[in-house]
C-alpha cells in the first residue's frame, strides 16, 4: 500500500470504535463477538528486533478476554496489492510482537502467551490469490520434519467479497469505509457523509479523523487533481464537496451543450443533442443497452434536453428516464 494510504488507514484504525466494528461486522465468531470491546487498548506496533533492525506493523490492539486480563492481540495489516508472501510477513510480525511483550515483561516465564489474531484487510481491485496458510507454501515432507514445520494462518478480510446492498444494511463504520472506497456515483459520497455524521453524533474527534481520511482518499483517487482545502469536520467536508460537484456538473453540462451545438450544425440540433446524451450516459454508466438506445432514437427534443439535465445527478441509468 502506498505510504500516504497506509498512513490514512493507520489514522482511521487508531480509533477503537473502528476496530470494534471491524471485528463485530466482519469476523463471524461467537467468542469474539462476545468480548467486551470497551476494554480495547492500542499497543505499540513498531519493534526493534534482537539484531537491532527496525520493523513495523500497521496496527496492534488488545482486548480483555477474561477476569485475569489475558489479552487477545489483534494485529491488523492493510493491503492494496496482493502479496504472495503475506503469510511469511505475518509470521514475522507475530514473532516480533511476542518478542516485544517479553522484552517489556508483559509476558513472564510461567505465564501463557496471549493469543494473537493476524488480520489482513485488503482493498485492492484484483482478487486475492496469496495463500492464507503458511503450511500450503511448503512441500509435504514425511516423518519427524513435518512435526516441526512453522504454522500460521491469517484472517483475510477482502472488501471485494461484500456486496453494496449488504454493506448498506450494516450500521457499521468499516462498512462505511468500504462504501466510500467504492461509490456508485460522486453524489453517493454526500449521502455517506450525512450517514456518518448521524452515527458519530457527539464524537467530534472521530468525525475529524473520518473527514481527514475521506479527504485523503478523494485526493488519491483524483491523482491529486482535486483541490480540497483543510477541513475541520464532516459538515465542512460535505459543503466543500457539494460545491465541487456543482462546479463539475456545470462544466460537463456546458461541454455537452457545446458538443451538441457542433454536431447540430452538421447533422441537425436534435441529432447533436442525442449524441451528447449518449456520450454522457456512456461516461457515467458504461455501454448502453439496445432498448435504451432505441428509446433515445425515438425521443423528442424536449425529452432529450430533460434527460441531459438529469445525467449528472442520477444515481443509476434508470433514474435518467423517470417520467
Amino acid at each position: 500500500m502506498p505510504q500516504d494510504d497506509d498512513a490514512g488507514y493507520k489514522l482511521l484504525f487508531s480509533a477503537p470504535e473502528v476496530v470494534r466494528d471491524l471485528v463485530l461486522g466482519f469476523i463471524p465468531d461467537d467468542w469474539l463477538q462476545g468480548l467486551d470491546y470497551s476494554t480495547l487498548e492500542k499497543v505499540p506496533g513498531s519493534y526493534v528486533a534482537d539484531d537491532l533492525r527496525q520493523r513495523s506493523d500497521d496496527v496492534v490492539w488488545r482486548v480483555k478476554t477474561g477476569e485475569d486480563w489475558l489479552y487477545l492481540y489483534l494485529l491488523i495489516e492493510f493491503q492494496s496489492a496482493v502479496d504472495p508472501f503475506m503469510a511469511v510477513r505475518m509470521l514475522v510480525y507475530v514473532g516480533l510482537l511476542y518478542q516485544d511483550l517479553i522484552r517489556r515483561q508483559e509476558v513472564t516465564p510461567g505465564r501463557p502467551l496471549p493469543p494473537v489474531l493476524p488480520i489482513v484487510l485488503y482493498n485492492g481491485d484484483q482478487s486475492w490469490t496469496a495463500p492464507i496458510d503458511l503450511a500450503t507454501m511448503m512441500p509435504q515432507v514425511p516423518g519427524l520434519v513435518a512435526d516441526y514445520l512453522p504454522r500460521l494462518r491469517y484472517l483475510l478480510i477482502d472488501e471485494n467479497s461484500y456486496g453494496a446492498e449488504d454493506l448498506a444494511a450494516m450500521r457499521n463504520l468499516v462498512a462505511a469505509v468500504i462504501r466510500f472506497e467504492h461509490p456508485a456515483a460522486d453524489r453517493d459520497l454526500l449521502r455517506l457523509i450525512d450517514l456518518l455524521n448521524d452515527w458519530l453524533a457527539g464524537q467530534p474527534e472521530l468525525k475529524r479523523i473520518f473527514a481527514l481520511w475521506i479527504r485523503a482518499l478523494l485526493r488519491r483517487r483524483s491523482k491529486n487533481t482535486l483541490i480540497i482545502p483543510e477541513i475541520r469536520g464532516l459538515e465542512e467536508l460535505k459543503m466543500t464537496l457539494a460545491e465541487k460537484f456543482d462546479q463539475w456538473a456545470e462544466e460537463h453540462k456546458r461541454q455537452g451543450l457545446q458538443e451538441g451545438r457542433m454536431e447540430g450544425r452538421m447533422e441537425g440540433r436534435v441529432e447533436g443533442e442525442t449524441l451528447v446524451l449518449q456520450r454522457l450516459l456512456f461516461r457515467r454508466f458504461g455501454p448502453l443497452p439496445n432498448e435504451v438506445l432505441a428509446r433515445i432514437a425515438a425521443a423528442s427534443e424536449a425529452d432529450i434536453t430533460r434527460w441531459v439535465d438529469r445525467v449528472l445527478d442520477a444515481v443509476c441509468l434508470e433514474e435518467v428516464f423517470l417520467p
